[in-house]
């Protein structure tokens, strides 16, 4: 196993981190404790030393489940990762409410990383009607939690402001070689590096998508190399190739998910990619993105919408649906991802947005096709 130094704090974290939102279910749909403890456990003794989880992860289930994994003298071997809910949070006592449960829930005085999760415009400004600095504060003080970050899911300028708000110790942003502009992206990750901030990478795979469902063609790109490398294994190694990059979590869901991260983690050293991989991988890029059915750049001129309508997340979540042949994927996060007010069915067809857009797209008209595609409902 590799391992970087957090640029601030100089923990010595494994290039890889176990993701547990993605574990293995039984036939009732619970976690399958006994696989998903071996996993954890088996990455830990193979040198996987950041475990990450969340409040509401698998139905609320997850953290009590790691807590009762990293028994037995693990839970000392690992850096632990959780999060605060912050959009259940409201009133300033619920910051110090969640994170004491936690820490039961985990079985654990001190929880290494502790994350604001999945902050929006909307949860940021929760956060900050209850005093999250003063909380983080106290929380570090009072040695609840080592060090302070946040996960983030909105466009860069929000990013920025985040980043620039409290001296975090780190941040965790969606980043693989497909989503290189889409809400933090490469600026930001450089942005946050620049700050010496450690940067955990969560969706290197976009859910799953880079490594299942993969077409013929992209196929038939891997198959080139002279490496026998996985569809997955080379969206990995895109990214550990940056060295702002701290860490990468995966959502292992069966063992072979595990074994063919460990192999590929042995070569995940920065700036270790070839020009001829890093031109495969382009090529990969290009063919995904020609299978995209709206020429959407996510440059967020059209927005705000004046009807509330999330135009690029909605493009986002059509195009979903043709480049990795998953329709199914796709209707389920347009629900989830987007509340009704911002779905295209929104659209009071003001022409606004086409008035800003630089590429010129029929909004009006595409976000009648993606209701039609996506919203169930309809």
């Amino acid at each position: 196993m590799l391992y970087r130094s957090m640029p601030r704090t100089g923990d010595k974290i494994s290039i890889l981190g176990f993701g547990c939102m993605r574990l293995p279910l039984d036939g009732e749909g619970k976690i399958d404790e006994a696989r998903a403890s071996a996993m954890i456990r088996s990455a830990i003794d193979r040198g996987v030393n950041y475990i990450d989880t969340a409040y509401t992860y698998h139905g609320g289930e997850s953290e009590s489940f790691v807590g009762k994994a990293l028994q037995d003298g693990y839970r000392e071997k690992v850096f632990l990762a959780t999060k605060l809910p912050s959009w259940m949070v409201e009133t300033p006592p619920d910051m110090d409410r969640f994170l004491d449960e936690q820490l039961s829930r985990l079985r654990t005085d001190v929880i290494d990383y502790y994350l604001l999760h999945s902050l929006t415009a909307e949860r940021w400004e929760i956060m900050k009607r209850n005093g999250f600095a003063e909380f983080l504060d106290r929380a570090l003080a009072d040695g609840r939690i080592r060090r302070a970050g946040f996960s983030f899911h909105a466009p860069l300028p929000l990013f920025k402001e985040i980043t620039d708000a409290y001296p975090w110790h780190f941040c965790q942003i969606q980043y693989n070689y497909l989503d290189t502009h889409y809400q933090a992206g490469t600026e930001g990750l450089r942005y946050a590096a620049g700050r010496d901030m450690g940067v955990i990478i969560m969706e290197p795979l976009r859910g799953g998508n880079l490594a299942r469902n993969v077409p013929d063609p992209i196929k038939k790109i891997w198959a080139g190399s002279p490496r026998p490398i996985s569809p997955a294994g080379w969206a990995l190694r895109w990214i550990w190739d940056h060295p702002e990059v701290s860490v990468v979590l995966s959502g292992m869901t069966v063992e072979q998910d595990l074994e063919d991260n460990l192999s590929t983690a042995e070569d995940g050293e920065a700036g270790s990619l070839t020009a001829a991989e890093q031109e495969m991988i382009g090529r990969a890029r290009e063919e995904y993105r020609t299978r995209m059915k709206v020429l959407c750049t996510n440059c967020q001129y059209c927005m705000p919408c004046p009807a509330g309508v999330n135009i690029p997340e909605c493009f986002n979540r059509y195009n979903m649906a043709f480049m990795f042949d998953n329709l199914e994927q796709a209707r389920q996060t347009y629900s989830v991802f987007l509340k009704p007010g911002a779905r295209a069915a929104a659209c009071v067809k003001c022409g606004a947005c086409e008035e800003k857009c630089p590429q010129n797209l029929k909004i009006r008209d595409l976000l009648e096709d993606v209701t039609r595609l996506l919203d169930v409902s309809e």
